[in-house]
């Protein structure tokens, strides 16, 4: 019965969401209300168990999406990320466009939602097509998958840092050592899904695209800013949190040192994130309201609707786990011995069926936290490779019911089929490589 009652609950979220076209902060309530009254939780501990799993979940990582989104809307509006494009386009060169291409989507989207990224560098991406003469097919889809790489497992992206928030994984730098490390091959996969997808033309013009002289993005931004104003407000907060995690693991025995304090303290993600904040006010090219109300008004806005899908996310979670479900299911799964491919199956459905990846890596991330021990997940690096998994399943697969799908189609003036053979088999392909790493990664290091 404890079984039907969770699958129940998903098939409504799904349902809910893709069908009828409900906030997922709403169906995600209903849900976890559902669940607590059917397993017939005590009418005073229902909303208790709700608000606590609620707050607690922003508690833990609320300021960090509200930071990491306010970072990314200055990085965008400010010109920042077309500069990282440029730069990465100099280093990789004309004789590697299609690659230049998954490298500036992956780097950009770390703090840059996927829609807005692809958006941003659509101009560079028609304008390197034409004087490139690639194709434009295999251009836009190594640009889709390198955003969708890093948007679905490298913090400071929302969907990663709300799923480490709600597994309670205590070292977030090393969520963001194994995401950079692992998505650098997921990107790798839909690079070559991409070259495989369009025919490549090699005698392009021999000049490069520069963007800093282009009239389009002077028009837009005026003058870029440098290449260390640019990049510092993301590299940084990830250095740290990288640093602190390897001051951790390696030098445990000098906790009470000053300077292994001090590298704690500004590893720790709120400190971090803000000090990356601090850094993005170098790109604001005026301190007026525009810039210090409306930009940054415009990240809190982002973050939002990322907030209480997290919240939620954490209710819902918090049911569960009193609720005793999450321990029957994992004494049953655990049988199985499917293991690091649990979460990796449910979040691949959940993405798959309403279209999302952050409601995917929520939802989740709060259906595995009660499983964790029994599925032999409850250790830090289980948590870690578990943030993976279920990152793998959010990127399997876009297509019709994402939002990102129509963003990639239509500015890319692609038909659906094309989208469909090319786009959404890339992000199967991404998917199925990056869970295989993650198998193989568990089977070594737990």
């Amino acid at each position: 019965m404890l079984v039907f009652i969770l699958l129940i609950a998903i098939a409504f979220i799904v349902f809910a969401t893709s069908k009828l076209k409900l906030h997922p902060f709403i169906a995600l309530l209903i849900a976890a209300y559902g669940i607590a009254v059917s397993v017939g939780m005590g009418y005073t501990e229902i909303a208790t168990t709700i608000t606590k799993g609620f707050g607690g979940i922003l508690a833990y990582i609320g300021i960090v999406i509200v930071l990491g989104t306010i970072i990314g809307v200055i990085l965008e509006k400010s010109g920042a990320a077309i500069k990282m494009a440029d730069v990465i386009l100099k280093i990789v060169g004309k004789k590697r466009p299609v690659l230049a291409m998954s490298i500036i989507g992956y780097i950009v989207s770390v703090p840059v939602f996927c829609d807005s990224g692809f958006v941003i560098l659509n101009a560079l991406k028609r304008s390197m097509v034409r004087q490139l003469k690639v194709s434009g097919v295999a251009m836009s889809v190594a640009l889709a998958t390198g955003l969708f790489a890093t948007h679905t497992l490298v913090p400071p992206t929302p969907g990663p840092i709300a799923a480490a928030g709600n597994l309670m994984v205590d070292n977030l730098g090393l969520v963001i050592i194994f995401g950079i490390l692992i998505s650098i091959i997921t990107m790798l996969a839909g690079y070559f899904w991409a070259v495989r997808s369009g025919k490549i033309y090699t005698n392009g013009e021999d000049s490069l695209v520069d963007l800093e002289k282009d009239s389009e993005v002077l028009e837009k931004y005026g003058e870029l800013p440098s290449t260390f104003k640019a990049f510092a407000p993301i590299f940084i907060p990830i250095l740290l949190m990288a640093v602190a995690s390897i001051v951790k693991l390696l030098f445990a025995d000098m906790s009470d040192t000053i300077l292994y304090k001090l590298f704690i303290f500004l590893g720790n993600p709120t400190n971090a994130l803000f000090i990356g904040l601090l850094f993005a006010t170098m790109l604001l090219p005026k301190f007026d309201e525009e810039r210090l109300s409306g930009w940054v008004g415009e990240g809190i806005k982002n973050a939002g609707e990322i907030l209480i899908i997290t919240g939620s996310g954490g209710a819902l979670g918090a049911v569960l786990k009193a609720s005793g479900i999450g321990t029957y299911l994992g004494d049953a799964l655990q049988t199985l011995s499917l293991g690091i491919l649990v979460p990796f199956i449910i979040s691949a459905a959940l993405k798959s069926a309403q279209g999302s990846s952050t409601t995917a890596l929520v939802v989740t991330s709060t259906i595995i936290y009660p499983l964790l021990a029994n599925l032999g997940l409850d250790s830090e690096m289980g948590k870690v490779l578990t943030v993976m998994a279920i990152g793998a399943g959010a990127m399997t697969v876009s297509h019709a019911n994402d939002s990102f799908f129509w963003v990639v189609s239509r500015f890319s003036q692609m038909d659906v089929a094309t989208a469909y053979k090319s786009y959404t088999m890339a992000t199967l392909v991404q998917g199925l490589v990056t869970i295989a790493i993650v198998y193989i990664l568990a089977g070594i290091l737990l």
